[in-house]
């Protein structure tokens, strides 16, 4: 199983609009993102966001290159602060690959408890619009399969 953690685009203060969506810099990111997926064969079999406009519309510009199989659903317990405990153990019965978008810092939590197990280390250092894809091992272990930022994708979106 492969999890693709993918921290929202860039997006608006909450003085600019309060329902946060996202800048055209986010929007242009998450696209060169959602292009690098398609091209390596990501194909979760649904696409869970938190419901916060910022990780919806990163996770619907992702879907839209990914194709008409990739579901996308609001799921609560990803935002921000949500205990990440319920989620890793739920994860663990998953045998199908899977792509989160979502917050920190419930990104680097979620990260930390499955590659170190313990939620308190900060074992990755994650973008605005940038993914990391962690793989599950056969002995149900966890490890970093690759991580990409837009930075790492100018020119090619």
């Amino acid at each position: 199983m492969r999890l693709f953690l993918i921290q929202h685009g860039e997006a608006t203060t909450e003085e600019v609009d309060p329902s946060r969506p996202l800048t055209a810099k986010g929007r242009s990111d998450v696209q060169k993102i959602a292009s690098f997926l398609k091209g390596v064969g990501a194909r979760p079999n649904a696409i869970l966001h938190s419901g916060k406009t910022r990780a919806r519309q990163t996770a619907e510009i992702i879907a839209a290159q990914l194709g008409p199989d990739c579901q996308v659903r609001e799921r609560e317990g990803l935002a921000p602060n949500d205990p990440v405990k319920a989620f890793t153990n739920e994860i663990s019965g998953m045998a199908n690959d899977l792509m989160i978008v979502g917050h920190l810092p419930f990104l680097g939590k979620l990260a930390a408890m499955l590659l170190a197990g313990s939620e308190s280390k900060n074992v990755v250092a994650f973008r605005q619009g940038g993914v990391v894809c962690l793989q599950r091992n056969e002995d149900q272990s966890w490890q970093v399969a690759w991580m990409v930022t837009p930075e790492l994708l100018v020119g090619n979106g």
